[in-house]
């Protein structure tokens, strides 16, 4: 892990040590290569808009991993901002007429990752679940295991991704701590 990694670890306060503790360790080696590790990290990471977190994965990363996985992560992370509004929408207002009508938004990426399409598909997974898209959350899922990956890595990447959402948002509770006398 990187300094600013573990400044912005350090930086976490007593209420949300779990979390703390968690972003250690759900960024260690295992059942995920170290391109979908850091993958999932920075799409999870951009999906929160935290800035420092984000930066900070990115930093990491690239001592690790192509530039290839950096960018097909942020591309993740932006098509789904897209995606997971619309599909959402379409999924809760439970109307088949809008699923009858062409989506016409541009997702060439997905078809045509810079990495591996199973990697990609488990990055946009991860921001699905962060952005609680259920539609998006099962096609990613079913495209990721069709690729060869197992329950396991769709498993740990749902980790990563809740881990680094409660990060952002344990970053940001400093400030509404009292201060220290």
């Amino acid at each position: 892990m990187s300094e600013a990694m573990d400044e912005l670890r350090a930086s976490i306060p007593e209420p949300a040590r779990d979390i703390k503790l968690n972003l250690q360790t759900v960024l260690q080696p295992g059942t995920l290569t170290p391109a979908q590790r850091h993958g999932v990290a920075i799409a999870s990471a951009v999906a929160t808009h935290h800035h420092a977190l984000r930066d900070a994965l990115i930093a990491d990363a690239r001592a690790e991993v192509s530039e290839a996985v950096v960018d097909d992560a942020l591309a993740a992370a932006a098509l789904m901002a897209m995606n997971n509004v619309f599909y959402r929408f379409r999924h809760m207002i439970g109307k088949s007429s809008y699923g009858e009508r062409p989506a016409r938004l541009r997702m060439q990426r997905i078809a045509k990752p810079a990495t591996n399409k199973p990697d990609f598909e488990l990055f946009c997974l991860a921001v699905s679940a962060i952005n609680g898209c259920e539609l998006c959350i099962r096609s990613h899922e079913e495209a990721v295991l069709l690729g060869g990956l197992t329950e396991e890595h769709v498993h740990d990447a749902v980790r990563i991704a809740a881990v680094i959402n409660a990060a952002a948002l344990a970053l940001e509770l400093p400030a509404l701590l009292p201060a220290a006398v």
